[in-house]
């Protein structure tokens, strides 16, 4: 059914009036408030969009946990082993019979139980020794260079968001989900307009510059008799009322599983309350802080790891109950590790390389990568042995069915081959 007010609309903005659903109605996360000729509109716009030339693995999601901070690898994957392990870290090294043993030579932090049974059920892969070439021990630009994937250079666009453009040429509704109270790099993308919200009742969406320009005419152009607009005006002029999905799907969520405590619980709650509510993101990507253990290191890693093992676990559990065990993969990291030895103070400092996990259903379980060694140290450090863009290449190529790695990353980087 035609709208004046919309086709006037549509002829300022110079597009079709597909092309102004797609750029205005996309990344608003409001199809289930959307008045029934409108939603359908867009629900059947981003199903072709998600199809689009590539129909491979449509309804896989990959979910991507951030420990913010640099969190201490060799304590959670623990060299049990490894005398040298033990020489350089004789107060806060995790004693032999408390490691959860998972091979004659490694084993986990005690707090992983979760982690354990899931490894041990072959969900779980842990890549050892990831970081990339001429390591940065800031935590800023460390954590820009894993956003990117272009350590020692710059990109406007972080890696997932070079992804989706690349896999998503045009803008799919609702494709990108960050938890967290603001956007992170590596989500910035140049076609997209990822659906940021902390709490799901504050909710921003952050929108291309064709996107922004819809609205204002649409604000100024309203009739006061014509409801549609009307709404759409509402839901433009705030981010939470733009979010009404997000809050409904949050709100109706309700879980058998215990995420525990900490930040994370709610975050990856959150992204399987999206997941068992339709949505159609594909890339949901959540953040936790607390890693940086200068001092102290024993009791805050134990009860940080504590916190992110109940969290994932649950996650875990959850995505099988409702079904999606099989459609969704989380990939895990940390800007860097710590150093081999223990300072005075009882902590690591920064350090370098450091283990990434893939957790997920159609994971070959196991050890992947070559393990640093423990005594041919760089000034103290851990010297890489995978490159971290190999296993994001393993993640866009063997799990969401994209080729053009090369493209993506800016770089040629084997994958892993971690997905069954």
């Amino acid at each position: 059914m035609k709208d004046p007010v919309i086709d006037h609309i549509i002829s300022e903005c110079g597009c079709s009036r597909r092309d102004f659903l797609r750029r205005g109605l996309y990344g608003l996360g409001v199809g289930a408030g959307l008045p029934l000729f409108l939603q359908n509109t867009s629900n059947a716009l981003a199903a072709q969009e998600l199809a689009g030339k590539d129909a491979r693995h449509p309804n896989r999601i990959l979910v991507v946990v951030e420990l913010s901070g640099g969190n201490d690898g060799l304590n959670t994957v623990v060299p049990y082993t490894h005398d040298a392990y033990y020489k350089a870290r004789p107060q806060i090294g995790i004693p032999k019979n408390q490691v959860r043993k998972l091979t004659d030579e490694f084993g986990l932090h005690p707090q992983l139980m979760g982690c354990e049974r899931i490894f041990k059920e072959g969900r779980m892969a842990i890549v050892q020794g990831c970081g990339y070439p001429n390591p940065n021990l800031s935590h800023f630009t460390s954590m820009e260079y894993w956003h990117t994937a272009v350590p020692n250079g710059a990109d406007s666009r972080g890696w997932a968001g070079r992804f989706a453009d690349a896999k998503w040429p045009k803008p799919v509704e609702n494709l990108i989900v960050n938890v967290g109270p603001a956007q992170k790099r590596a989500v910035q993308s140049g076609v997209h307009a990822p659906i940021v919200f902390n709490d799901p009742e504050k909710f921003t969406c952050l929108g291309s510059q064709e996107q922004k320009a819809v609205f204002p005419e649409l604000m100024k152009k309203r009739p006061t008799k014509n409801s549609s607009l009307s709404f759409l005006q509402g839901i433009s002029e705030t981010a939470a009322n733009s979010s009404e999905l997000v809050k409904t799907a949050c709100a109706e969520y309700r879980s058998q599983t215990n995420y525990g405590a900490g930040n994370l619980r709610n975050d990856l709650r959150r992204v399987a309350a999206l997941i068992a509510g339709g949505f159609q993101t594909q890339i949901y990507y959540v953040s936790t802080s607390g890693w940086d253990t200068h001092a102290g290191q024993l009791a805050a890693q134990a009860l940080h790891l504590g916190y992110l093992d109940d969290a994932l676990t649950a996650f875990m559990i959850d995505v099988k109950r409702m079904g999606r065990a099989d459609d969704v993969a989380v990939m895990m990291f940390s800007e860097f590790g710590r150093r081999v030895g223990e300072n005075a103070s009882l902590g690591t400092d920064h350090g370098t390389a450091g283990p990434m996990y893939v957790f997920g259903a159609k994971v070959k379980g196991g050890f992947y990568g070559q393990p640093p060694s423990l005594t041919d140290l760089d000034d103290g450090n851990l010297k890489m042995t995978t490159d971290f863009r190999s296993v994001y290449a393993t993640m866009i190529k063997e799990w969401m069915g994209y080729d053009d790695t090369k493209a993506v990353l800016k770089g040629n980087y084997p994958t892993v081959g971690v997905f069954a």
